[in-house]
């Protein structure tokens, strides 16, 4: 193993240098691009900066006929190929700052006395012909998602991108070269000369060369990238090509596996990363289809003391899927072995991995499915409810169930269960994201069962809890205990009454922005409103209030009946405002008159009294019995559920 300390300047001389298909790509974000911006204006003018390791593996010949396009330069200039093990996020970085750099300065400028056309013709790419063919120093393998990109987005090269395929890494290719490009835009060229000395000439690597009796696989699996470790999903995809080379089969069916574990991983990071403003987390995915595929691992381990949210916590599904399933020494020496791995269950598995992204996208991201107007009216509740508990299901379902009606009846029920779920705060009593769920999930992967079972057997499971005396004194118990402000269905609910009263008024227009109301309170701006004010220290408040106990006063503060959501996030200062002040007028067009329809609703009252929030809560506990097929008794059980029982004792001593 050869070692020795290198400027980019020394390893841009006579090498190429290739991502390897067993990599990923560039995983870089602003507080990795923002480090090693600080590292390079920070250095003293008479220092180096030591940047870290670089490892290279020499590139077998038979890989290195199949690049074409750099014959010439190999042959012709003694260039030496490489595969980048380690080390590429920072390789990848320096030259897109080169590439800003030469974006920069105008046509007549140089660096360090050397012109564009030499330095791109060092670090980016050289040409036999003037520029017709290019070979290009620095890049990734052709089928990679990323070579195409970078030559284009980045290189800013006059090729057809018509089939460029985006990934959440392209992503950051693209942000990288963007940030670089903001920090030059006001630098002087002496500034940008000052810039391109320090990364060519004092940002100094430790190359290793792995020599051929180091399994590249393995090696790569021990290494770190500065700053951003490995995903599961990452270390997963060199694990499964590690062990196409080393199964006892034809070299074709090596080759063939090989080429579908990455055009699966090409599919998985299209799909994470399609949605730019929402990119997916590759792990949750993972740890997902792990649920549906290895269901009965988990279910196996349950029993009804657990829920599955604590199995999952102590459960490490990638201990599973990299030491005990997809590890080399569980290799099948015999395509009929029983009990160990053989190269079909690999290429099952990555099938499925495959065929399960795009319909976990859409789920994700209804509003830009392909789903039908009512899967995804149904899909973006489960959404703003929780998704993951479910999620398994439903990738499952949607893959095997084209049925739009039948993909409707899962969702519903689904919904009608997760809102169970909120109601008591528990998934040990309400076993919704438990065994059961992972077994339906489990047997509908296994066809065991057929998506009108799988449908049967939720819709049984909620019918069960209906009629459960146990849950309903558990939920009765626990929003007795709490206060409804701070349920954490609170703002679903509420939310889905706003849109109860859009559909009543038969209108079309939203006044509330799920993800605007959604934000997590931020200093002194809320979204949900108390009406009767948690500060009502103006005498507009005292003198409707006063006649009750500091601790009746705050059950009428926080009861259902007086909780709002708001159209716009309003300050803190608002809230306590008199209740004629917050109504709003023609004049400021500020308040609950020109709110959402909630707003609305609540400004046709006159005044705001206890009297008002008992009124209200007791129309919104009749709405969710309608709405979810939940029975909370009569009058007098919903005034004791809403903690306003007080108020009829005081009617009754009057």
């Amino acid at each position: 193993m050869q070692t020795d300390l290198y400027s980019i300047s020394k390893i841009f001389t006579e090498r190429l240098l290739r991502i390897p298909d067993y990599q990923r790509g560039y995983s870089w974000g602003s507080k990795q691009l923002k480090e090693y911006w600080n590292d390079l204006t920070q250095l003293e003018d008479n220092k180096n900066h030591y940047v870290g390791v670089l490892t290279l593996e020499d590139v077998k010949q038979d890989f290195v006929d199949l690049w074409v396009d750099d014959q010439w330069i190999i042959k012709a200039k003694s260039f030496q190929p490489y595969y980048v093990v380690d080390g590429q996020q920072r390789l990848t970085t320096t030259i897109i700052l080169i590439q800003a750099l030469l974006e920069t300065i105008s046509d007549n400028d140089k660096l360090n006395f050397t012109s564009k056309a030499d330095i791109r013709s060092k670090f980016i790419f050289d040409s036999k012909d003037d520029g017709v063919s290019r070979s290009y120093i620095f890049g990734y393998e052709q089928d990679n998602p990323s070579y195409e990109y970078l030559k284009s987005k980045v290189f800013m090269e006059q090729i057809d991108s018509a089939g460029i395929q985006e990934t959440i890494y392209t992503s950051n290719l693209e942000n990288a070269k963007s940030f670089f490009i903001e920090k030059f835009r006001d630098l002087t060229i002496n500034q940008l000369e000052h810039v391109y000395t320090v990364v060519t000439q004092k940002f100094l690597f430790n190359i290793y060369t792995i020599s051929t009796d180091i399994d590249v696989y393995v090696a790569f699996e021990t290494m770190n990238n500065r700053g951003k470790e490995l995903s599961h999903l990452e270390l997963l995809k060199n694990r499964l090509i590690y062990l196409s080379t080393k199964f006892d089969v034809e070299p074709y069916e090596r080759d063939t596996l090989r080429k579908l574990i990455n055009d699966s991983w090409k599919s998985i990071y299209h799909y994470l990363g399609k949605n730019k403003l929402k990119p997916l987390d590759d792990d949750l995915f993972l740890q997902n289809h792990f649920i549906l595929y290895f269901g009965e691992v988990l279910s196996g381990m349950m029993n009804g003391e657990y829920s599955f949210r604590r199995i999952r916590r102590a459960f490490n599904y990638k201990d599973f899927l990299l030491d005990d399933k997809f590890s080399p020494k569980n290799i099948s020496t015999s395509s009929n072995s029983e009990g160990e791995l053989n190269i079909s269950e690999v290429k099952d598995y990555a099938k499925s991995l495959k065929n399960s992204v795009e319909v976990w996208y859409q789920i994700l991201n209804p509003k830009l499915s392909s789903f039908s107007k009512e899967e995804k009216y149904y899909l973006e509740k489960i959404n703003r409810i929780g998704v993951e508990p479910v999620a398994p299901l439903i990738m499952v379902f949607f893959q095997k169930e084209k049925s739009k009606e039948k993909r409707v009846s899962l969702l519903k029920a689904l919904e009608k269960l997760m809102f169970w779920s909120l109601l008591s705060r528990s998934f040990v009593y309400m076993d919704i994201d438990g065994s059961y769920i992972i077994s339906v999930s489990s047997q509908l992967t296994k066809n065991e069962i057929d998506p009108l079972e799988a449908i049967d057997a939720i819709e049984s499971h909620l019918e069960r809890l209906k009629k459960s005396t146990h849950i309903y004194t558990f939920i009765k118990d626990y929003m007795r205990r709490t206060s409804f402000y701070k349920w954490g269905g609170i703002k679903y609910f509420l939310y889905e009454y706003e849109l109860y009263l859009k559909e009543s008024s038969k209108t079309y227009r939203d006044k509330i922005d799920w993800d605007s109301y959604n934000i997590e309170d931020t200093r002194d701006h809320y979204t949900v409103e108390h009406i009767y004010p948690q500060n009502p220290r103006k005498k507009c408040w005292t003198d409707k209030f006063n006649s009750f106990t500091s601790k009746e006063r705050g059950m009428l503060r926080h009861s259902l009946g007086n909780l709002l959501p708001l159209s716009q996030p309003k300050n803190s200062s608002f809230q306590n405002k008199c209740f004629v002040d917050k109504l709003g007028d023609k004049h400021r067009k500020i308040g609950y008159k020109y709110g959402s329809y909630s707003e609305n609703e609540v400004a046709c009252n006159e005044e705001w009294t206890a009297n008002n929030i008992l009124e209200r809560g007791l129309k919104l506990l009749t709405f969710m019995e309608e709405r979810w097929e939940i029975s909370l008794g009569d009058r007098a059980d919903k005034v004791k559920f809403l903690n306003l029982s007080f108020l009829d004792k005081k009617k009754r001593k009057k």
